[in-house]
């Protein structure tokens, strides 16, 4: 027997079915997300877009029979056919399926769809976070949390408190006399074995009036209900600073600037989505630092030699200037292409070390190399800012570095460096 419900779908049906769809097939989703992501203009990187997913990512799994299994039945609407007719086998591949909707010689069509600006960055920011976010310098709360404050008597049914609500029943039903139904049960049976009819006409009459008040008194009245009550109240937010440090000097070529760039657009989409709480410090370099604003930072031209230690001397004097440590959650992110002055990289690893990696929460290098060369998670033999950088990686717990050279490994490598981590504390600056 089929049965086959042909009600019109309920509303906001579309939009559950939408979202079960998604989580059944997040992985292809997220892996097609990335894939959108990697050509698209770096303005363009948190608008929706539409994303593509193999058929086979998009089919619900079924039962099929095996070759050689006999099925009878006879579809409704059939000219053609009576049962007893031989039907000739469909080609295909496999062992009987013929073609399906959706295939055509072997070959299956893309499943598209267009994901909204909220699903679209919900998918490219899960499981991202700012590691060690600690809660310090406690502001004042601009986002109202919620929290349980006792019960109501009106509210949703999501919101109802059935054992509370089975109390206040059970409360009327007593202090109402309700009968209960073992008494009723044990008057009909002493009214059935009652031998004289006074006693018989006295159990009557009892059992009527207990059969009546158990009828004026429903077992669960409106009066009963009661609801979950919630209140707003301040949530206390912590505060952070993110510094973004670029390399903008003359040995950066246009595809290094291009990969540094998506790289700080998604440090900033991710940033300004997931936390209220954090400012960002723009300050590009080549032989001299200057803090800049967001739209200078990503479309400004310049050019000039390079002393890396100049952006860290710069980001020193900020955090000594507006950001203490001891109320701010500081992080750095810096991109460059390796060439320094070579009498230039000791300062710089001691600045690193001594006066940024001490007041930080974590740092993080990016090193961008043209599209030619590989990008291996760890780099030997690299340029001379990554070897004076690389005794850090070892030793600093809140350092890390990485080295791209195509725009498909921006992804991967920025998820590895703000990946959420066991034990951090992420909802304090939500």
């Amino acid at each position: 027997m089929r049965i086959v419900d042909r009600r019109l779908n309920p509303g906001g049906k579309s939009f559950s079915n939408r979202q079960r769809f998604l989580r059944r097939v997040r992985d292809t989703v997220e892996r097609a997300v990335r894939e959108a992501s990697r050509e698209r203009a770096i303005e363009d990187l948190e608008n929706a877009q539409e994303v593509t997913v193999p058929a086979d990512g998009a089919r619900e799994p079924v039962f099929r029979h095996t070759a050689g299994e006999r099925r009878d039945f006879i579809l409704p609407g059939n000219r053609e056919y009576v049962e007893g007719d031989l039907i000739d086998r469909p080609s295909g591949d496999g062992g009987g399926g013929g073609t399906e909707p959706g295939r055509g010689h072997g070959q299956e069509d893309a499943f598209r769809f267009v994901l909204t600006r909220e699903e679209f960055l919900s998918i490219f920011l899960d499981d991202l976070e700012l590691p060690d976010f600690a809660k310090r310098g406690l502001v004042d709360a601009q986002k109202l949390g919620s929290r349980r404050a006792g019960y109501t008597v009106s509210g949703t049914p999501a919101n109802l408190s059935l054992g509370r609500t089975m109390r206040m029943s059970l409360a009327r039903r007593i202090a109402m006399g309700r009968p209960k139904q073992q008494i009723v049960e044990r008057l009909e049976r002493e009214t059935a074995g009652a031998t004289e009819k006074d006693i018989a006409d006295l159990l009557e009459q009892e059992l009527k009036s207990a059969r009546a008040r158990r009828l004026r008194i429903p077992f669960l009245d409106p009066v009963d209900l009661r609801y979950r009550r919630f209140e707003r109240f301040p949530r206390p937010v912590a505060q952070a600073v993110m510094f973004c440090l670029m390399d903008v000097s003359g040995s950066m070529t246009e595809h290094m600037k291009d990969l540094a760039k998506r790289f700080f657009m998604l440090l900033h989409v991710f940033l300004t989505r997931r936390y209220q709480r954090v400012e960002i410090v723009f300050i590009r370099h080549t032989d001299e630092a200057q803090e800049v604003d967001e739209e200078t930072f990503f479309r400004s031209t310049e050019t000039g030699g390079t002393t890396v230690s100049s952006a860290l001397v710069e980001m020193d004097r900020i955090i000594t200037d507006r950001y203490d440590p001891a109320n701010w959650n500081i992080y750095g992110a810096q991109a460059s292409d390796g060439d320094n002055m070579l009498s230039d990289n000791d300062r710089t690893r001691m600045l690193l070390q001594e006066k940024i990696l001490p007041r930080c929460q974590y740092f993080a290098y990016l090193e961008v190399a043209n599209s030619n060369e590989t990008s291996p998670i760890s780099y030997i033999g690299g340029s001379s800012l990554w070897n004076a950088y690389a005794p850090l990686a070892t030793s600093a717990r809140n350092f890390q570095m990485r080295r791209v050279s195509r725009r498909d490994h921006i992804y991967p490598v920025f998820r590895e460096l703000f990946q959420r981590r066991e034990g951090a504390n992420a909802e304090a600056a939500k």
